[in-house]
């Protein structure tokens, strides 16, 4: 085999897992059009079409899904070699691929960056927002954080955040044209802001605790989105009431630009969890983001 395609195979591996040139060339630090050129090239030399490629997407032909999968485990071996080096620097390094939704990134990774990033130089975090729950596995993450509800049972899951709570919130020009809901049930008669769940596709229904009631309520109003920030957005402008985490917005009613109600409806639930899969042995750069995350949450706790 040629010395050439060991890089080559290398970068056919992402290729297969992004399923697009675009974000395979940006992992790889190269244009797409030289990434596409490489793919080529390998497909000539081995006589045997690999990708198979449309307008929008690409994806692995049967030869070259037998080929990942051959692939696969000797480019793992290989990276925990690498690691395996790290470990006799005694100084964590490498590339660290993360899944978090939007609001778990904000809370979890952005506030540990700037201490994170002087403690270990030589360790690169790639954050991608991603509003679904991720196969870390087949996507090749190292890890990922979500709300601890959603996680499967096969993960080792750490928690990074304390439990959280919900927030019934609207703008004060709201409430000045419109009386103040008392019980869940009176949301009916106001205009809320919907959220739909990227991975399941629905509408959110709000819910609500207290004491031994429980109440899930479908609102109805103008707006729906998939994106928090665009709730919080249409709140802050007076469109109606929305339903969102607690410490996302405490700075906005701090501020007073937006008003809480049904506060002792909202109950803790579990917070954010940084999760990977329970079969594979974490790297040093891994161990490091976990310890980091740890302390920041147990500081912001105490």
């Amino acid at each position: 085999m040629d010395r050439e395609d060991w890089g080559s195979l290398a970068a056919f591996a992402v290729v297969a897992e992004e399923r697009s040139f675009t974000r395979a060339a940006a992992r790889l630090g190269v244009s797409p059009s030289a990434l596409s050129h490489t793919m080529r090239r390998l497909e000539e030399r081995l006589r045997v079409q690999l990708l198979a490629r449309s307008t929008r997407s690409v994806s692995t032909t049967q030869a070259g899904e037998q080929l990942l999968m051959r692939l696969s485990p000797a480019i793992e071996e290989i990276s925990r070699a690498v690691q395996d080096l790290g470990r006799l620097l005694k100084r964590p390094s490498g590339h660290l691929r993360i899944s978090a939704s939007k609001s778990a990134a904000r809370m979890v990774i952005a506030p540990i960056l700037p201490r994170f990033v002087r403690s270990y130089p030589d360790i690169v975090v790639e954050t991608l927002i991603e509003p679904a729950l991720t196969d870390i596995v087949a996507r090749r993450f190292d890890a990922g954080i979500r709300l601890g509800e959603s996680l499967e049972k096969d993960v080792v899951a750490v928690p990074v955040t304390g439990q959280l709570r919900a927030a019934v919130v609207a703008a004060p020009q709201y409430f000045a044209k419109n009386p103040k809901p008392v019980t869940p049930h009176d949301l009916r008669k106001h205009r809320c802001i919907n959220f739909r769940l990227p991975a399941a596709g629905t509408i959110y229904k709000w819910e609500f605790e207290q004491g031994r009631q429980k109440v899930e309520v479908g609102v109805d109003g103008p707006l729906i989105f998939d994106d928090e920030d665009m709730v919080t957005e249409a709140a802050l402008a007076g469109v109606g009431l929305a339903y969102l985490i607690e410490d996302l917005v405490r700075p906005l009613l701090e501020s007073g630009a937006l008003t809480r109600v049904l506060e002792d409806w909202c109950s803790p639930f579990p917070g954010f969890f940084l999760y990977y899969p329970g079969r594979r042995q974490i790297s040093p750069a891994l161990a490091a983001l976990i310890e980091t995350v740890r302390v920041t949450a147990k500081a912001n706790k105490d």
